[in-house]
């Protein structure tokens, strides 16, 4: 293991506060190399470490601050995705950016990693293509994360960025609908609401969550065995079904339509106003147009502002909104505009909001 070393100076240190801290993890010694020297070629960024291996990236973690960790997958030892919750355990609020060979579309591997919290992924290509189009990939990845965000101690009181004010209260009546949305730093949170949802709430689920499309039966498949429920890719047409989670296809939008009395999936292949398919924006759209105030949506980890417009749009037509907290995020910027808004119902971590939800369900059965 080899730590960078330290500039020196008032005026050095000043300058390098405002760097974003990387270490890289990687067996490979030209891969580290090359990694490191198109990084700190950008003055936005510093290595401060390199490591061979997880076991070594863990202990000196516990000796240097950083704000990204990039991890391959294919290393000695435990290997880099078993080692994911140890990084994080030991990075106090640093993000993980999986750059890996292993980290191609539809691999099990990539799926795997983001739903032990990885932030993001990047396919590593072979040595001497490191191209330039890599290079700004890689490096608009690592300005998408930013800092890492330091974790809260239990009991610790949260100071929350959007004046309590601003948020709305939320329906108590039945819900026939949820409707997620995610991009970066999703699956991660997807894992731990639906570890935390009860096995049984009784109205379809639906989830848009940002990935290309040969990602998505792995991931119906992942989120289908930590949700303990069926989850399927969308077709146009499927029925809507209690405890159903259905899933946003990478090559379309998700919204819903009624037929003969029940609930179908429909499906729109064109792009949404905010850049993204497939979006959320037409998801809470839809669920708020055909269900008003039976409709609930929620806005997880995301960079960029995909879900705003739709949640203006459930919200006008009587449903709510529930977004993530920032210190959960490893990317606050999806649940922060609708935040901002005003829209909010709530601001909490995944496992916060499937309590907030099972509590709405259970008082209004109780009805």
């Amino acid at each position: 293991m080899t730590q960078a070393l330290a500039k020196s100076g008032p005026a050095a240190r000043g300058h390098e506060e405002l760097r974003l801290r990387l270490m890289v993890v990687d067996d490979s010694m030209v891969a580290r190399a090359i990694l490191s020297r198109m990084i700190a070629a950008d003055e936005g960024f510093e290595i401060v470490a390199v490591a061979g291996t997880a076991e070594d990236a863990i202990i000196a973690l516990g000796q240097v601050r950083v704000d990204i960790v990039l991890l391959d997958l294919e290393m000695p030892g435990a290997g880099g995705l078993k080692s994911i919750p140890g990084i994080l355990a030991a990075a106090h609020g640093a993000k993980v950016l999986i750059v890996s060979s292993l980290a191609e579309e539809g691999a099990e591997e990539t799926v795997a990693a983001l739903a032990l919290g990885a932030a993001d992924t990047l396919p590593k290509p072979g040595t001497g293509r490191f191209n330039g189009r890599f290079s700004e990939v890689l490096l608009a990845k690592l300005r998408a994360l930013g800092r890492a965000t330091p974790t809260v101690p239990p009991r610790a009181p949260v100071k929350d960025s959007i004046p309590a004010g601003l948020l709305r209260t939320m329906n108590d009546g039945p819900v026939k609908l949820l409707a997620l949305g995610a991009s970066t730093g999703g699956i991660h949170a997807l894992t731990a609401f639906f570890q935390a949802l009860p096995a049984k709430v009784g109205t379809p689920i639906l989830v848009t969550q940002h990935l290309p499309q040969p990602f998505m039966a792995v991931f119906a498949r992942q989120l289908a065995t930590a949700a303990g429920r069926e989850a399927l890719v969308a077709e146009d047409g499927l029925r809507l079904l209690p405890d159903r989670i259905v899933i946003a296809p990478g090559d379309a939008s998700l919204t819903i339509d009624v037929s003969g009395g029940k609930m179908i999936a429909r499906l729109i292949r064109r792009r949404s106003a905010s850049g993204f398919l497939p979006s959320v924006d037409p998801m809470l759209t839809s669920a708020g147009a055909m269900l008003g105030a039976e409709a609930l949506g929620v806005v997880f980890s995301g960079m960029g502002r995909d879900g705003l417009e739709g949640a203006m749009a459930l919200v006008g037509s009587g449903g709510s909104v529930l977004v993530q907290d920032e210190a959960s995020s490893a990317v606050w910027g999806m649940p922060r505009a609708v935040a901002e808004a005003g829209l909010a119902s709530a601001i909490l971590p995944p496992a916060r909001i499937a309590t907030r939800i099972a509590h709405r369900i259970g008082d209004a059965a109780c009805r």
